[in-house]
């Protein structure tokens, strides 16, 4: 699952616990294939692409609509697939500006005329939610939306994250993955923006004896862009100083965030950066960049380098690997700034949106 797939998922759930929340009525566009998702039945809608090529010619509202202004108070949108609603308040939730600010750092696939209409749905909402406020100045920037129409909501880390993992639950995930004591960890997507590259670089920078010691591994799917850092991955084989985990599930991923030295994002851009949460919230110190939405989200919780300096990276992963006391500190410092984003928080300040929304439209 996706960050947004991921953020639709929590924001359902806890918003389904909300007093002011009457109901939900989840919303698909095309086929769901299920009639009820959690009891609630499924609403279904015409192809997104198909209405809003529509919308966007005609300037009418999406079919549909007529059926579900009597049912629906409010229409939100979690995940950038805005649709055109003329009696019904539309709130989108935009994560970022990144295929607008950054087009080189996303899938070329028909990317000007997804930017073209990404652009326009955008301002199809009557309110933004996004995730930090470096979002926020990006979509000002890029979509031309004004900033009064836009609220910063931050995300929450999933509470299993927080629980210490007995023996009996690791010990079996350790042997599967022949994890060694010690080692560097990155999760994320295989894509440009995410720097892997560069974190092989520090690695392979390290003293040999360092290197040995604390090999790294590399969690995530291959995404787009990345055919040779994965013929590189693919070089080192998998139990050498470098490796490469491609299928990891939910609960091996939480061994793997608790059971490592240090969690490497030097990410060239983020949103938001949930994974430094996580790592948080594991009582793992982490390593992160020093610009976009990283700084705002981590606090003075991590160790911040220049994600283009492979030495500051390096430097940043020998303190992390011989220093206790930093490490320490970090962990009692993370601990707490995870605690402070919560999905029921989220929820909590999507529905005092709502409640302005309406009280305007």
């Amino acid at each position: 699952m996706d960050g947004i797939g991921y953020y639709s998922k929590e924001l359902y759930r806890n918003l389904a616990s909300c007093a002011e929340v009457q109901q939900l009525m989840p919303v698909v566009f095309g086929s769901s294939g299920s009639s009820t998702l959690d009891g609630y039945q499924v609403k279904n809608l015409p192809s997104y692409r198909f209405e809003a090529s529509w919308s966007a010619v005609s300037g009418m509202s999406f079919f549909g609509t007529s059926s579900m202004t009597s049912s629906i108070d409010i229409f939100h949108s979690p995940d950038h697939y805005t649709p055109r609603f003329k009696q019904i308040p539309v709130v989108a939730t935009l994560m970022d500006a990144i295929p607008l600010s950054h087009p080189q750092w996303t899938s070329q696939r028909a990317r000007k005329l997804k930017n073209w209409m990404w652009r326009k749905s955008g301002h199809w909402a009557d309110h933004i939610v996004t995730i930090s406020e470096f979002s926020k100045y990006e979509i000002v920037r890029y979509f031309g939306i004004d900033a009064d129409k836009i609220s910063v909501i931050p995300l929450g880390v999933d509470e299993c994250y927080f629980e210490r993992l007995s023996d009996d639950k690791v010990e079996h995930i350790v042997a599967d993955l022949n994890l060694p004591d010690r080692f560097f960890l990155f999760v994320g997507t295989l894509q440009p923006r995410k720097n892997i590259e560069r974190i092989l670089d520090a690695h392979e920078a390290l003293p040999p004896a360092l290197r040995k010691e604390t090999p790294l591994l590399i969690v995530g799917r291959n995404g787009w862009g990345a055919d040779a850092l994965v013929a590189r991955l693919i070089a080192n084989g998998s139990d050498g100083e470098i490796r490469w985990l491609q299928n990891v599930g939910e609960l091996a991923k939480r061994v793997l965030m608790q059971r490592a030295t240090a969690l490497l994002f030097p990410s060239l851009l983020e949103g938001f950066g949930l994974p430094v949460l996580e790592g948080f919230a594991s009582q793992t110190p982490v390593i992160t960049s020093n610009a976009t939405s990283l700084p705002e989200v981590a606090g003075d919780a991590a160790l911040f380098v220049d994600a283009l300096s492979v030495p500051a990276l390096s430097e940043a992963m020998v303190t992390l690997a011989r220093e206790e006391a930093v490490r320490r500190d970090l962990v009692v410092k993370g601990l707490s700034r995870a605690r402070q984003f919560t999905w029921e928080k989220c929820a909590r300040q999507t529905v005092q949106v709502y409640d302005r929304v309406l009280s305007t439209c």
